[in-house]
C-alpha cells in the first residue's frame, strides 16, 4: 500500500482526492495540507510515500516546499499535480526536486499509474510536459542576467515593489519593469513570482532568507 499526502489549497479538490484515493485499496491517504508550509510539516511528520503537490498556494507555494522537503532530507517523492504547464511552472518544479509532472485534467487510471511511478522513483511526465522540457533541452544556453537585473530580481524576491525598488537602487519605476521584463525574457517566464522562483532554482539568487 502507497501511502499518500494531498496538497491543495482548494478543499474541494482535496475531497475529490482523498475520496479517490482512499477508495482503491492500492493507497492510503495519511493526511491533507492546505499550503507548502502544511505540506512540509505534515510530510516531516506523517512520512508518507509520496506527495501529491499543487504548485500555486498561499504563504509557501509548491516549488518553495518542494526546496524545503529536499534541504530537510525528507524521503517522500513529491508528484506535482497543477493545473499549469507553463516553463515558469515545469522548469522550476523540476529542478527543485519533483519526481514527476501532472495535469490535473489527467484521467484516474493515469494518475495512479503516476503515483506508483513516483513511489517507485519513476518520472512521469505528463505528454505536454515531457514535449516542453525537451524543446528547453534543445534550446541553446540562455543569455546570463545582467548585475542590474540580479539586483531587481533579489529586491523583488525580498518583497519589494516595482516603486520601491526602483527607490533604493536610485532609478525610475520604469527601468525597474523594463529590466524585469529582460529578465522574463531570459528566464522564459511571464510574471514576477515565476522569475523569482526560476532565479532561484537556477542558482541566481540565493536561498530565502
Amino acid at each position: 500500500m502507497i501511502s499518500v499526502l494531498i496538497v491543495d489549497d482548494h478543499p474541494v479538490v482535496r475531497d475529490g482526492l482523498r475520496g479517490m484515493f482512499s477508495a482503491d485499496p492500492r493507497f492510503e491517504v495519511l493526511g491533507e495540507a492546505a499550503d507548502g508550509s502544511e505540506a512540509v510539516a505534515a510530510a516531516e511528520s506523517l512520512r508518507p510515500d509520496v506527495v501529491l503537490m499543487d504548485l500555486r498556494m498561499p504563504r509557501m507555494d509548491g516549488i518553495a516546499a518542494i526546496r524545503e522537503l529536499s534541504a530537510r532530507s525528507i524521503p517522500a517523492r513529491v508528484l506535482v499535480l497543477t493545473t499549469y504547464d507553463t516553463d515558469g511552472d515545469v522548469l522550476p518544479a523540476m529542478e527543485a526536486g519533483a519526481t514527476g509532472y501532472l495535469l490535473k485534467d489527467a484521467p484516474r487510471e493515469e494518475l495512479f499509474r503516476a503515483v506508483e511511478a513516483a513511489a517507485a522513483g519513476s518520472a512521469i511526465l505528463a505528454p505536454g510536459v515531457a514535449a516542453r522540457l525537451m524543446g528547453q533541452m534543445r534550446r541553446p544556453a540562455a543569455e546570463p542576467l545582467s548585475r542590474r537585473e540580479l539586483e531587481v530580481l533579489e529586491l523583488i524576491a525580498g518583497g519589494y515593489t516595482n516603486r520601491e525598488a526602483a527607490k533604493h537602487l536610485f532609478i525610475s519605476e520604469a527601468t525597474v519593469k523594463s529590466h524585469l521584463l529582460h529578465a522574463y525574457a531570459k528566464l522564459g517566464v511571464n510574471d514576477r513570482a515565476a522569475a523569482v522562483a526560476a532565479a532561484f532554482s537556477r542558482g541566481y539568487l540565493g536561498p530565502p532568507r
